[in-house]
């Protein structure tokens, strides 16, 4: 019997799952059809209204071009002003009375007058070549030209003028549109009657609205509307969906004359409406049947989704500690070597710099993001005496120097599953003619990554002060990669690196020089303050200030930039953990707690409020200026690609 319930019990499940899946597949297929039904209707509206635009402006198009070749005719023949002007004067009737009075008049200046087929007699200061109109014609050449739309002082209207260079090289004719006709189509689109439309010129102008409060507005000057500009100008012809005023909405855009766009934005929920209201129908419907087997999906789902978080935050805990491990390590050679400063991370740098100019793909950049930062972690093996001796090395230190590559190969291939990070510290100081270290590779036999890191190497040594010379100019660099195209580097590598240098016109791409740490000492005991100080004297590149308060260390923190902040948590006037709080609220600057305590209370303390370190009164000098150097160091170091 109990076989039986079992098998009963699973036959039902099975049915409800397949019914489940039937319904959702129908539900979910009825919902994409009918979707991209709804975007194929207001896509195909748009496209019908841009139509009616687009026609409705090329009209003035080729009116204008009609015109202009007619003026041309009356000018190649010698006619005088009055003859073009009643030319322009029964032009601009007849135009009138084929379209409408929104085409307001052909215009120009002519053999050096000015000529209104509209009648307008201009003021005596009007200087025609100073107009916009006549600017944009004369920049065009012979091209006609759109102008960018404006809004007229007087009327508020928006108008738009064609203009036009005739063949003398200096006369322009032209013709105004006022854009009523344009604004009574827009106006009259629609898509599941709801929503509204507008047109906007390049500059995120509005030429035409729906709602003609909005006409003359910038929407590039809006900062709620910059991100839906972007859109029309990505997309430019088609739909797209994007949050407005907090609701998700469709925006469907078309480009029409010269680099308009317009848009219809509706609501989604006005858009799917009907379709939601059906599948809603059919939802709750399935839903008196399937409510049993939906509450055991749910839990299901939760289940899987706690598990997917679970293993998204072990991955995401393991990628932390992998950066650390090369943080750490390329924080440790570069502390090794007292000349260097900085160099794993700047040729990192531009070993990414290089690999973008070389069009390489993003995995090939992170790739040769680490192998710059661990490059020379085989100097961890070198004597710090022969790194940092400032004269002549003899051979034999000199062979230690030649060794770094492979003992940072050996090194890497423990700690990276991607070879080409170890192949870049191994071969980085190949030669492309062979004459390189150390196994006198040549050519296209080097790997390309050692090949790029070589490159990057080399530029940071020549734009780095060293032990025996200071940092060289720019022209020397660039010709020093000119001369060692084919021998030294890579010559399509030094090529990418020379447009680098070419575009870095300020010189930026240099070893900077080092800044002073400000460090905030807040502690309302003077004894610990002298100790501070004392301990601290002899740290280069640190500004010591301090308060006794917990205003005094607000004032201090609006009023400077800190690098480290050090925190008695036994104030006078407030608790110091509170005060902790308060200021990572604010600024994500470094801490370190002096304290007396030395309880497991102020270690799970200083663990659960994710405290840089603590240091315990009184002060071991060595132990308190190595933590102050160790998180310096790690604020100096930017080590994310």
């Amino acid at each position: 019997m109990k076989k039986l319930i079992k098998h009963f019990y699973i036959t039902i499940i099975l049915i409800f799952v397949l019914q489940a899946v039937l319904l959702t597949y129908l539900f979910g297929s009825f919902y994409v059809k009918s979707a991209e039904d709804e975007k194929r209707n207001g896509m195909s509206n748009i496209a019908g209204q841009a139509a009616m635009i687009e026609n409705y402006m090329n009209r003035g198009g080729d009116t204008l071009l009609l015109a202009a070749d007619s003026v041309e005719f009356l000018l190649q023949n010698g006619a005088d002003k009055e003859e073009i002007l009643q030319y322009l004067l029964t032009e601009t009737t007849e135009m009138q009375g084929r379209f409408d009075e929104n085409f307001t008049g052909v215009y120009g200046y002519l053999n050096d007058n000015y000529i209104d087929g509209s009648g307008w007699e201009p003021p005596e200061d009007y200087e025609p070549t100073e107009r916009d109109w006549y600017k944009e014609a004369m920049k065009a050449g012979g091209n006609m030209v759109l102008s960018a739309p404006y809004v007229d002082a007087q009327t508020g209207q928006i108008i738009v003028s064609f203009t036009k260079q005739l063949s003398d090289h200096k006369s322009v004719i032209a013709l105004d549109i006022v854009l009523n006709e344009v604004q009574s189509i827009v106006g009259q689109m629609s898509v599941a009657d709801s929503g509204y439309s507008f047109i906007v010129d390049g500059n995120g102008l509005v030429i035409a609205h729906s709602d003609p409060a909005e006409i003359g507005k910038n929407y590039v000057e809006d900062e709620e509307k910059i991100k839906f500009i972007s859109g029309l100008r990505i997309i430019k012809s088609g739909s797209f969906e994007m949050e407005l005023g907090g609701e998700k909405c469709t925006v469907f855009t078309d480009k029409i004359v010269g680099n308009w766009n317009v848009a219809y934005v509706v609501n989604n929920a006005a858009l799917f409406r009907q379709i939601r209201i059906q599948i809603l129908i059919g939802g709750l419907l399935s839903a008196l049947i399937y409510s049993l087997i939906v509450l055991f999906c749910l839990f299901s789902v939760r289940r899987i989704r706690e598990a997917q978080k679970s293993e998204q935050e072990s991955m995401d805990q393991l990628r932390r500690m992998n950066m650390n491990i090369i943080r750490s390590l390329a924080t440790t050679i570069d502390a090794k070597d007292r000349y260097t400063s900085g160099h794993s991370q700047r040729v990192a740098d531009y070993a990414v710099r290089l690999a973008r100019k070389l069009g390489k793909s993003e995995e090939t950049q992170r790739i040769l993001f680490y192998a710059g930062l661990l490059h020379d972690v085989g100097k961890i093996s070198v004597d710090g005496e022969v790194i940092n001796k400032p004269g002549k090395l003899t051979e034999e230190e000199f062979d230690q120097i030649r060794i770094h590559p492979v003992s940072g190969y050996h090194i890497l291939r423990d700690i990276h599953n991607d070879p080409r990070i170890g192949e870049g510290a191994k071969y980085h100081h190949e030669h492309f003619d062979g004459s390189g270290y150390p196994s006198g590779l040549a050519g296209e036999d080097i790997p390309e990554v050692a090949r790029i890191i070589a490159v990057a190497d080399a530029y940071d040594a020549m734009a780095s002060d060293r032990s025996y010379r200071k940092m060289l100019s720019q022209n020397v660099i660039r010709s020093e990669f000119e001369k060692s195209m084919g021998t030294q580097f890579d010559p399509e590598i030094a090529r990418a690196m020379l447009e680098i240098i070419d575009e870095d016109v300020q010189y930026e791409l240099r070893q900077g020089d080092e800044g002073v740490h400000n460090i905030l000492v807040v502690d309302d005991e003077k004894e610990i303050l002298q100790e501070v100080i004392t301990i601290l004297a002899d740290m280069e590149n640190i500004c010591l200030r301090y308060a006794a308060t917990k205003q005094e260390t607000m004032e201090m923190l609006e009023d400077f930039e800190f690098a480290l902040i050090l925190l008695d948590p036994s104030l006078s006037d407030t608790d110091g953990f509170a005060l902790y709080e308060t200021i990572r609220e604010r600024y994500d600057t470094p801490v370190i707690i002096m304290t007396e305590n030395k309880s497991m209370d102020i270690i799970r303390k200083v663990e659960e409020l994710k405290i840089d370190d603590y240091m315990i009164k009184p002060l071991q000098p060595a132990i308190f200026r190595e933590s102050i150097r160790g998180i310096l160091q790690r604020s100096d170091a930017h080590l994310e690609v």
